[in-house]
Formats: C-alpha cells, sequence, structure tokens
C-alpha cells in the first residue's frame, strides 16, 4: 500500500495538466472528468465487491494494481477529450474496484482483537504514501506533466508485483476465500437494514469530511490570504498527526468500548472544527487549530467505521459488503466537493460552514441511534 500510494501523483494534479496550455481544456471540461473519474470509483467499488466474494481478493487486487498501472500509462498518451473520458473511466473502475478487496484481506490476514488496529496501520501507510506522492508529483509537474503518469503507472505495477511475490496465500498460508455454508452467513448487503442504514450515515460524514481538500482550501485562500505553502503545510500536518498518533490512540481505545461510541464523538469533532471557523474570529491560528480537531475526529471515527462493518460479515460476503462500503465513500467524494462548491459559490463559505457543521451533527446522531438499536448478527 505504501509503494502504491507513495505513486499517487495523477488525480492530485489531473485538472491543472488538463488546463494546461500543453492540453487546452477548459475548467469545465476538466471538472467533467473529475466527475467522470468519480462515477467510475462508484462503479469500480461494485465490481470489486462482487468480484472479491468470486474471485478472492488476493486475484481482484493483483488484477486491479497491474491493470490501473497500465491505464495511467495509456491516459497519459491520448490527447482526444472523448479518449480521456473513457480512460479516466476505465482507470477508475479498474483502480477503485481494489478496495473491497483491499479491505477483505485486511479483515483476513488480522485478528478480531487487532483489526482496528489493522486497518489503522494500513492508513498509515496510505497518508505516509500521499505525503511522499505529492511531493514528488509536484517536482515531476513542474518538469514534465507526463513523468506523473510513468511514476504513477510503475508504482501500481511494483505493488502488484510485490503483492504477488509476498502475499501469494500459498506463501502466507492464509485462505483467501473462507467459503461458508449457505444461511444467515451469505445475507446480503442490501437486504441488511442496519448495514443500509449505516451506509447513508457514512456518506454524511464523508461529504463533510471531504471538504477538507476541496473547498477548505480555498476558503483559507480567499478569505484568509494563505499563500499555497502555508495550505500545503495545513494539509501536511493532519497527515503527519494521524502517522504519529492514530496507531497509539488506537491501540489504547480498541476493545474498551464498542465502535460506534468513538465514530459518534470523532464525526461531532469533525463538525465542531467546521462550527468553529463561522464561530471563531478567522486566523491563521484559528485555521491550525480547527485542523488539529478535525483530525483528532478524523482518527476516532475512520478506523473504527471499518471495524463496525467488518464486525457484520462472513468470509463469503465480506466483498460485497466491502464494495458497498467503498461505493459510499466513492459517492461522497463526488457529491461532497461538488456540493459544497455550489453552496460557497451561491451563498458564501459562512452557510457552507453552518450547512457542513448541521450534518456533521446529524450524521453524529444517526450513528448513536444507530450503536443503541442496531441488530446483532450471528453467523453459526
Amino acid at each position: 500500500m505504501l509503494v502504491n500510494r507513495a505513486g499517487t501523483m495523477v488525480v492530485p494534479f489531473m485538472t491543472i495538466y488538463l488546463t494546461s496550455p500543453s492540453m487546452g481544456y477548459s475548467i469545465a471540461q476538466a471538472g467533467l472528468v473529475m466527475g467522470i473519474f468519480g462515477l467510475g470509483a462508484i462503479c469500480g467499488g461494485f465490481l470489486g465487491g462482487r468480484l472479491t466474494d468470486r474471485w478472492g481478493f488476493h486475484r481482484v487486487q493483483l488484477t486491479a494494481l497491474a491493470g490501473g498501472g497500465v491505464f495511467f500509462i495509456i491516459l497519459g498518451q491520448v490527447k482526444s477529450y472523448p479518449l480521456i473520458c473513457l480512460c479516466t473511466f476505465l482507470l477508475s473502475v479498474v483502480n477503485d474496484s481494489f478496495r473491497p478487496a483491499n479491505s477483505t484481506a485486511i479483515a483476513t490476514y488480522s485478528k478480531e482483537e487487532n483489526r482496528t488496529r489493522s486497518y489503522s496501520l494500513n492508513r498509515l501507510a496510505i497518508n505516509l504514501g500521499w505525503a511522499v506522492g505529492g511531493a514528488i508529483g509536484g517536482i515531476l509537474a513542474s518538469i514534465n506533466y507526463h513523468l506523473l503518469f510513468w511514476v504513477d503507472g510503475g508504482t501500481n505495477l511494483a505493488a502488484a508485483l510485490l503483492l504477488r511475490l509476498f502475499l501469494h496465500p500459498e506463501t502466507t498460508k492464509v485462505a483467501h476465500h473462507m467459503r461458508e455454508a449457505p444461511g444467515r452467513s451469505a445475507l446480503s448487503p442490501y437486504r441488511d437494514r442496519t448495514y443500509l442504514q449505516f451506509i447513508v450515515c457514512v456518506v454524511l460524514f464523508a461529504s463533510c469530511f471531504f471538504q477538507i481538500f476541496s473547498t477548505l482550501p480555498l476558503f483559507y485562500k480567499r478569505e484568509l490570504g494563505m499563500p499555497e505553502y502555508m495550505i500545503g503545510l495545513l494539509l501536511t500536518i493532519n497527515g503527519l498527526i494521524i502517522t504519529v498518533i492514530e496507531m497509539v490512540l488506537v491501540f489504547r481505545l480498541e476493545g474498551r468500548r464498542d465502535n460506534l461510541y468513538y465514530v459518534f464523538f470523532g464525526v461531532l469533532a469533525v463538525g465542531t472544527a467546521y462550527l468553529l471557523l463561522d464561530v471563531l474570529p478567522l486566523s491563521v491560528s484559528i485555521a491550525y487549530g480547527c485542523m488539529i480537531i478535525s483530525t483528532i475526529g478524523e482518527m476516532l471515527a475512520m478506523p473504527f467505521l471499518n471495524s463496525w462493518w467488518i464486525g457484520r460479515t462472513s468470509g463469503s460476503n465480506r466483498g460485497r459488503y466491502a464494495g458497498l462500503y467503498t461505493m459510499a465513500w466513492s459517492t461522497a467524494q463526488v457529491i461532497g466537493p461538488t456540493g459544497g462548491a455550489a453552496i460557497a459559490q451561491r451563498a458564501g463559505f459562512t452557510v457552507l460552514w453552518w450547512v457542513v457543521a448541521a450534518t456533521c451533527l446529524v450524521a453524529a446522531v444517526a450513528f448513536r441511534f444507530l450503536r443503541q438499536t442496531q441488530m446483532v448478527v450471528s453467523y453459526d
């Protein structure tokens, strides 16, 4: 995961690349491409979940990494706008089919007592990779944008090779597809009403969370006059805090309370951070303080969200549950930044932060209600 994410540099620079003089596309056309990328991610989550239950997580991960690497390289070579849209969609479908398989793999490789820490360790690798990829990507983009596609594709292929060499089921002696007897274990996530309620809560929370990487930097730039390097430093603090603290925090908390107890306070903390942007006089110190509060909320919510849904699955349906969870985040990644930008443009940032804070509050209360009324699913 670290190798794969260390090459993540195409998507963050895609809009700038498409609107550069060498490509010459408009901001609207670039935005449509990113929307297509989000649509492909939703389809990839669904497809990856289905295939994981059918093929096993190892084969799906291997295919997604290798296929994604090839599509990244191809995307860097095409110039026609229709072909760019098509390649972007196919790349996103293949690339995001990896996520449900990866979540299933972590659940299999870990034990119940250390599962939340296992997901935290995976998040640590992702955050470190994003930091490395963003830094290297900025340097490569200043030289030649096409280098981004070669490096991103190359790291995908390298990760596929590492997966094949070191995590093959025969090498790890872990059954990559645990079939169980038909019955409750084969419950579809689309028929699990409690899980569907959980997914709605996740979409609400994730739509608010993604403002951190979309409208919030623009807010700091326009309303506070923060230069780009300072905004980048602000986002870097988020990754550094997670890298240093999250594993220790989860180790201290795991098993002491049920998962949704921590999710409730995590979502509430994220909403509080947005609320403070309206309540307190805006300054650089307030911006950093709100980012720290939001990061604490993220560390409480994210790992325990994963542990909660994994607890409702078995070996025969885990891929489909993971696929629907991936689709929830992909959906939020589309509607969150798009909706946030629309509100900011029409009503201003003050209204946006009130709306986001209120949505987080609704999501937190919904998670708390879900915790009190959740159905206990047992498997033979």
